[in-house]
Order: structure tokens, then C-alpha cells, then sequence
């Protein structure tokens, strides 16, 4: 993972600055496709089907992994490419949407959940045209249309490419596939997903000649559309896509005050599975501490407001320090008998938390011995201890 680069920033801003030129040449325009170096029908005169440099689906594609582009079609003239049941002999305009003034694309969204909607109304808000979303809630629609000024809601997503320049595919992971599949851009469009998981090539049956595909994702809860919206501003988005849609993905990530990252190919499982930990694994921690909190007659309530400040200085102090330096209790200490207890309690309350405290328990121990604050002895000791071990004594060991 890398941050994006001041230079990555710049030339996103070149792009824009030049973004009134955001249509493809009309085919047939020999004297624009003589400086684009098209033969007439759309293909270059190398074979390759460019788009206009800095348009979303335009450029040449990379070899690094990043992105999807259009695969060659055995079945179409060169040059060609489909809509469905239909075929286009080269590159055209899109038949519906203007351009906005400022270059900027329009865009469209499929979803309209917390993650559609809190992006829409965030783009807005930083000056994007948001053309369109589709939802087949009807509920969501009208909301999405309360939020989002001038944004028409549609059903179908297929409905969405007519009336933008971009599309977002804010759906769960599962259902990126069967969207993708129901959508044909038009050359000189781009698709993107919000996925955290999945890689750009999953949209794929989207494209079409001149088109790309990629990925955005802001590392953020959305459990409330408000508090998402919030979150964005400071807020770590990872783009992935070839150039000129990454410089595109990455200034739209700055406009609404988050941090684009590129997340190398390969990666994004694990990239993935760390959010989720850091998502998800912080409410089932809290969960797992409230139930031990049930045990010592505190409610939910009762024990967020006594554990909480603890978390957040624990934070505060990983902040600050790093991990590693971070670290307190018994671990550190090689208190072998508060950890005996533990179990013990745990045990006969809460038996349902016992795995989760013996895996954190063990990982902390490991912690605590790499930074020298307990020898080896006094970490086999408190291994022993949490694993419930007859004889792993009952004193502090260590230092």
C-alpha cells in the first residue's frame, strides 16, 4: 500500500484543468482522429482502441495487475464493440449526458445503502454532479433523491450508464458480480466498485472498447449514512485502477478530505481482512467485554461508559507510542496468577469469551516477550496459565 504522491495529485489536476475536452471525437471527424492517431471506424493505427487521454476510460492499460480494460472481443471486427444485443463499429459519444463545465465526469451510482447514499451526498456536497442512482427500494430511492439534489433514482441498473460518465457499484460484495454483468458502458465510460475485497477484474463484463474498470474503497463504517459522511473527511480510500482513471479515482477521493492510498495487486485480501478486524473484530471485542461486564452486574451501557475511556487511551497510547510500547497488564508484568484467575472466571461465567481472551492473551504474551519486558521462562509460564495447566504456579514470574 502506498499513499498517493503529490505528483499522482498534480497530474489529476492537469486532467481536469484540461477536462472540457471530456467527449470522444464523433466517428466519422478525420481531422480529430488524425491527431488522436484513429483510423477512421475508431482504431488506432497501431490496432489498439485508445480513448481520449485524461477522459475515464481512455489510455492505454498497464501490465501491473491494477484495473480491468476490455478484452478483445474473437467474435467483433476489430474496432468493435457491443451493447448488448448491439454493435457499435468503433468508438462514439455517449448518447445522453453533457459533460459538466468544469470537466468533471457525472456520476452514477447502483446502491443506494449507506455506502451509495453517504458517497452520493459527499460528492455532492464537494461540487460532483451525481446523475443518477438505482435501487430497487423504493424506500432508498426516495430517500437517496431527498439527499442528493438533482439526482434522478431509476431502477435498473443497466438505466444508470445513460445518465453519467462513471458508475459506482455500491453493493455488497456478493452481488458486485451479477451488477456487473447486467451493465454495458459506453466507450469513453469507466466502472468502479466499492469493495474492500474484491479486484477490479470482477466488473470486467461491464466493458466494452475505450472503457476501464477499478476500485474505491474508503476505509470507513457505514453503519449510519450522517456519521459516513462525517467519517470521509480525513478518512483512507483505496483506489485501484490503470491510469488516467487511478489520477481520476484519486482526485475524487481528495475532494471529499480523504486520503487515497494504492493497494498492490495481490494484496487486497489481506488489505481486506485487516479493515475487518479493525471494523467488525473492535464491536466483537467490545461485545465480548460487555458480556464479562453482565457478569460483574454492569449493563451495555454501564460497561461502555467504564471500558471505552480505557480503548480510546489505549489507542491514544498505540498513537503515540506504536504497538508494541503500547502494551500494559499482566502480560508485561509476568503475572501469572491474575491470568490463572482469568481463566479460571472465564471458565465458569463466561465460557463463550474463554477462546477469544486465550488467542488475544497469547498473541499479547508474544508481543510482550519481542520487546524484552519478559524472559522465556515467564512466557511459557503465562502460556500455561491461560491454557489452564496443571502446575503453571500461581506468583509473579519474571523481572
Amino acid at each position: 500500500m502506498r499513499a498517493w504522491d503529490e505528483a499522482e495529485r498534480q497530474a489529476a489536476r492537469r486532467r481536469d484543468e484540461a477536462g472540457a475536452d471530456a467527449g470522444l471525437p464523433p466517428v466519422g471527424d478525420a481531422e480529430t482522429l488524425e491527431a488522436l492517431g484513429l483510423e477512421p471506424g475508431g482504431a488506432a493505427a497501431d490496432g489498439t482502441l485508445p480513448g481520449r487521454a485524461g477522459a475515464p476510460g481512455g489510455g492505454a492499460t498497464g501490465a501491473g495487475g491494477r484495473g480491468a480494460t476490455a478484452p478483445a472481443r474473437p467474435d467483433l471486427p476489430p474496432g468493435a464493440h457491443r451493447h448488448g444485443d448491439v454493435v457499435h463499429p468503433g468508438p462514439h459519444r455517449h448518447p445522453h449526458v453533457e459533460t459538466p463545465d468544469d470537466g468533471r465526469p457525472v456520476l452514477g451510482i447502483v446502491g443506494a445503502g449507506a455506502v451509495g447514499t453517504a458517497l452520493g451526498v459527499a460528492f455532492s456536497r464537494a461540487g460532483w454532479q451525481v446523475g443518477a442512482a438505482a435501487s430497487r427500494d423504493a424506500e432508498r430511492r426516495r430517500r437517496f433523491a431527498s439527499l442528493v439534489p438533482g439526482a434522478r433514482t431509476v431502477v435498473d441498473a443497466q438505466a444508470i450508464v445513460d445518465e453519467c460518465h462513471l458508475v459506482i457499484v455500491a453493493v455488497p460484495d456478493d452481488a458486485v458480480a451479477g451488477v456487473s454483468s447486467a451493465i454495458r458502458l459506453y466507450s469513453g465510460q469507466a466502472i468502479v466498485h466499492t469493495s474492500g475485497a474484491l479486484g477490479a477484474e470482477v466488473l470486467t463484463p461491464s466493458l466494452a472498447a475505450g472503457t476501464q474498470a477499478g476500485g474505491f474503497h474508503p476505509l470507513i463504517a457505514f453503519a449510519d449514512v450522517d456519521r459516513a459522511v462525517e467519517a470521509l473527511r480525513g478518512a483512507t480510500v483505496a483506489v485501484e485502477a490503470e491510469p488516467p482513471l487511478l489520477g481520476l479515482l484519486g482526485e475524487m477521493a481528495s475532494s471529499i478530505g480523504a486520503h487515497p492510498v494504492v493497494i498492490p495487486h495481490g494484496a487486497k485480501a489481506a488489505y481486506h481482512a485487516a479493515a475487518v478486524l479493525a471494523a467488525a473484530g473492535t464491536i466483537s471485542l467490545l461485545d465480548s467485554i460487555a458480556e464479562l461486564g453482565r457478569v460483574a452486574g454492569l449493563d451495555e451501557a454501564q460497561s461502555l461508559a467504564v471500558y471505552l475511556p480505557l480503548v480510546e487511551n489505549t489507542l491514544g497510547n498505540a498513537r503515540a507510542l506504536g504497538i508494541a510500547r503500547a502494551l500494559t497488564g499482566p502480560m508485561t508484568r509476568g503475572d501469572v496468577g491474575t491470568l490463572e484467575a482469568h481463566a479460571a472466571t472465564l471458565a465458569a461465567h463466561a465460557p463463550a469469551v474463554a477462546a477469544l481472551h486465550r488467542e488475544l492473551s497469547l498473541r499479547a504474551i508474544a508481543i510482550a516477550e519481542g520487546r524484552g519486558a519478559i524472559d522465556a521462562r515467564t512466557a511459557a509460564a503465562l502460556r500455561a496459565a491461560i491454557a489452564g495447566a496443571p502446575g503453571a504456579g500461581s506468583s509473579r514470574i519474571g523481572p
